[in-house]
């Protein structure tokens, strides 16, 4: 969430923000939030002087009872029609604070300096060079698809029959697999780079997604238990980031990391075709996140961190990958700069996404209000938060099979697994 007093400063520059993000429909909200907050500023004065007011003729009373004299029924009247007025102001102060905070919600981040301008996913720049491993798959390729159902390690047909579309079942040596590179993330992220491990609810509250930033604007994206009120996560950010909600962080502790298998859940309305295949798009997946708390002036060297973090999960297992520096037009409402890992594959030709990391600033922090004092003399401020995908396993999947096929249809499991899943083939 933006900060008004911000927003009261530079309107210009939020507009210009909402332009580069392609939401210029959304520039005359700015107008109304501001004339808002002003109705607001002025009521709260309003009740401020009866609040005054109704102070100095209850004395006046108090008084006139302290010297045995009988407050005049004139007196007694004004007092009730101010306490009227203050009611009155108090209410429409609610109204005007909900309808603010109901634009507030719903305006994205400020964007990095060095984010580029984009109109889409085509701005987006690829930031360093592809690294590149030699595979010789000098053969005819199978798919991901085609790979699970010959091995008989995925089956997609049968999570349909269970979940639905977009719900896959592993088995086997492909359900070990499947676990081996989760530990294998998880271990390498607490022993290596040291992040406290996490294991979150996969249901949360409505003000956790408020928190994060999903609602109520992607509401639409999220699987819903009405009765409960509760909410199937999209990412393990959601509950690990609201651990700290509301809390007075201390700065000797900053910065926090954490990292935190979940399996994520998103209904993904709208999608068609034949990017649902397989793993391309699915409705549930498995992801270790990585979470950090820091001071304002740490943030981006930290997401330096975090994209070194997840890109050495690749390395580790010789994935062939590439970074996208995100653009004004592709990247998320609440972030104020992303990088994404893409993942090659193969058999389908392009890049896969696999990671976002992403700096959201004190946009996440002010919604929770996480807090921390620099020092004992000064005021609190808000952290800045940061998250990234270490890495979600679908794509990843989809290249560490199609990358380890062999001419006559195995995987070759890559070195860095073996220990997790004590074998070196599937066949």
């Amino acid at each position: 969430m933006l900060d008004i007093n911000y927003i009261r400063q530079n309107p210009d520059d939020v507009i210009a923000m909402l332009r580069a993000r392609q939401l210029e429909n959304e520039a005359p909200r700015v107008a109304e939030l501001l004339e808002l907050d002003r109705q607001r500023r002025e009521i709260v004065q309003q009740a401020d002087d009866m609040k005054a007011l109704r102070n100095r003729v209850s004395r006046e009373v108090a008084e006139m009872k302290k010297s045995g004299s009988e407050p005049a029924g004139e007196l007694i009247g004004r007092m009730k029609a101010v306490a009227d007025d203050i009611a009155a102001c108090d209410a429409a102060l609610k109204n005007l604070e909900t309808a603010s905070e109901d634009i507030l919600l719903a305006l994205p981040n400020r964007l990095h300096h060095s984010v580029p301008e984009g109109k889409s996913a085509t701005g987006n720049i690829v930031c360093k060079d592809p690294v590149q491993f030699e595979y010789g798959l000098d053969f005819p390729l199978k798919n991901h698809l085609e790979l699970g159902r010959a091995l008989g390690i995925l089956d997609f047909e049968r999570g349909a029959k269970v979940g639905g579309a977009g719900f896959p079942v592993y088995t086997g040596k492909g359900a070990r697999l499947e676990r081996a590179l989760i530990n294998f993330m998880l271990d390498t992220h607490t022993g290596n780079h040291g992040y406290t491990e996490i294991f979150p609810p996969f249901l949360v509250n409505r003000e956790s997604l408020r928190g994060t930033g999903q609602w109520p604007k992607f509401a639409d994206q999220v699987y819903t238990i009405e009765e409960d009120g509760l909410y199937a996560i999209p990412t393990a950010e959601v509950p690990v980031t609201n651990l700290h909600r509301g809390e007075m962080l201390e700065a000797s502790d900053l910065p926090v990391a954490y990292a935190a298998y979940s399996a994520c859940f998103r209904r993904e309305a709208g999608s068609y075709g034949k990017e649902t295949r397989g793993f391309l798009r699915v409705h549930q997946f498995n992801k270790v996140e990585m979470v950090r708390f820091t001071r304002p002036e740490d943030s981006y060297e930290a997401l330096e961190t975090i994209l070194g973090h997840a890109e050495a999960i690749l390395l580790a297992l010789r994935i062939p990958y590439r970074v996208l520096l995100l653009c004004s037009g592709d990247i998320s409402a609440n972030a104020a700069k992303c990088y994404d890992i893409e993942v090659w594959s193969p058999a389908e030709g392009k890049y896969l996404e696999a990671s976002s990391c992403s700096n959201f600033e004190d946009y996440q922090a002010r919604r929770m209000n996480i807090r921390y004092r620099p020092d004992s003399k000064s005021k609190p401020e808000f952290v800045h938060t940061l998250n990234g995908s270490g890495l979600a396993t679908s794509r990843l999947m989809v290249s560490l099979l199609e990358h380890n096929q062999t001419p006559d249809g195995k995987v070759t499991v890559p070195e860095a697994l073996r220990p997790y899943t004590g074998f070196e083939v599937i066949g």
